[in-house]
């Protein structure tokens, strides 16, 4: 108990000390990042204005339609008081991630130790940190996520599935985890999570924007971001393929093709690379591959419905975490809180097992990660955060397989006993 008080209050300090830097620079009248797009975008809601137009070749506002109608109500508090507003909800997000990364990783231990709750917020505080600095949700899309994982292994799916269609609607790509729902036969999830998007996107902003105008924006939102070639993905068209993407798609397209890894800096000098100059249709051939690739690992190492327990579960929503981080288009630095089931469930696998063969992945994984604090734009130019990733994505693979084997041979041992 007097270890989870310290921890406490040192997540009390600490996220007090993050929240508090945006707060200090709005009165400043320095930089706000993203916080000054929020408020603009819930005005122009509230204004019945166009969400989404053009301002030097890209969208402003890039997020679905159903964020932007958040964001309204939001920004009638003003500036200053929705930058406190978003900085609490990250707060409260990063407790609740925490919280629950070690509830899903504990697994079918009755304790959880301190230690669970600890590390992972640690080994992820840079991209923690990077939510509050730039008003970035991933936590918040997170906790959206570990609520909808603790739901589904709760067996309320229907909780689970409107939670993770809650956080497609703030930002795109957790509607991913569809693709898992409808394998694993979770169909009242994967059903909630679409009537909760439609809800979502069509439904809710008639009343405040009409119908008519909601078909609008989806279609506008859609039309801008469902898009990629050899010059963007999405409305990123100097980001897509720089070094700030750590996606799959773009660390192959700098690595493979003679692309400017470096199109956002200003002054500007391009850098380029690639190993080798592929054209696109064979980059896109190579990165369909490997993504079907790790899609297949990942169904392998799955344990029959009728085997799953509540460890082999836990690795298994890490891994669907990490395979979303790498195939999702655009991956930025802050998107990596995510990281944080899958730290919680290596730090139990080595509590539980003293000396775990998951650490000969992970060990590598974190120096690949700390390269990139040594050397943030150098190491991620090469895909620093994507390769530590992958390993990660690999260690946890086996770690599951294992526990599928152990599993079948406990069920064909219990088989053979009944039969006896």
């Amino acid at each position: 108990m007097v270890a989870l008080r310290a921890l406490v209050v040192l997540f009390i300090v600490t996220a007090i000390v993050f929240s508090a830097l945006p707060l200090l620079r709005y009165p400043r009248g320095h930089s706000i990042f993203d916080y000054e797009l929020w408020y603009t975008t819930g005005k122009h809601v509230l204004a019945g204005d166009e969400i989404y137009f053009f301002r030097a070749g890209k969208y402003d506002f890039m997020y679905p339609p159903p964020c932007a109608l958040f964001l309204a109500g939001a920004s009638l508090l003003g500036q200053g008081a929705l930058i406190f507003l978003l900085v609490a909800i990250n707060s409260v997000a990063w407790f609740y991630s925490a919280k629950l990364s070690a509830l899903l990783a504990r697994g079918n231990q009755r304790a959880t130790n301190p230690w669970v709750y600890l590390i992972p917020s640690l080994l992820v505080i840079v991209y923690i940190w990077s939510s509050y600095h730039l008003g970035q949700p991933n936590l918040v899309l997170l906790a959206l996520m570990l609520g909808a994982f603790v739901a589904l292994r709760a067996k309320r799916e229907i909780v689970g599935g409107g939670l993770i269609a809650v956080a497609a609607a703030i930002k795109a790509f957790p509607v991913l985890a569809i693709i898992y729902l409808v394998y694993r036969r979770y169909w009242k999830a994967a059903v909630s999570l679409v009537a909760t998007l439609v809800f979502l996107i069509l439904i809710l902003p008639a009343p405040f924007r009409g119908f008519e105008r909601a078909w609008h924006d989806l279609e506008k939102w859609s039309a801008g971001m469902l898009k990629y070639s050899e010059v963007t993905v999405g409305q990123r068209p100097m980001r897509s393929y720089t070094w700030k993407n750590q996606s799959l798609i773009g660390v192959s397209n700098r690595l493979l093709r003679h692309v400017d890894a470096d199109a956002a800096s200003a002054p500007h000098q391009p850098v380029y690379v690639n190993f080798t100059e592929l054209k696109f249709p064979v980059v896109n051939a190579i990165i369909i591959s490997v993504a079907l690739t790790l899609g297949v690992l990942f169904i392998a190492a799955m344990p029959r419905r009728d085997m799953r327990t509540a460890d082999s579960d836990a690795i298994e929503f890490a891994l669907l975490l990490l395979l979303m981080l790498m195939i999702t288009p655009l991956s930025f630095g802050y998107f990596y809180s995510w990281l944080m089931l899958p730290f919680a469930v290596i730090t139990q696998r080595v509590l539980v097992e003293k000396v775990s063969s998951i650490l000969w992945w992970c060990v590598p994984a974190l120096a690949l990660l700390a390269i990139g604090l040594l050397f943030p734009r150098g190491a991620q130019l090469y895909g620093n955060t994507f390769f530590a990733t992958l390993l990660l994505f690999i260690g946890l693979s086996i770690q599951l397989f294992s526990f599928k084997q152990r599993a079948g041979r406990a069920h064909r041992a219990a088989d053979f006993h009944s039969r006896g």
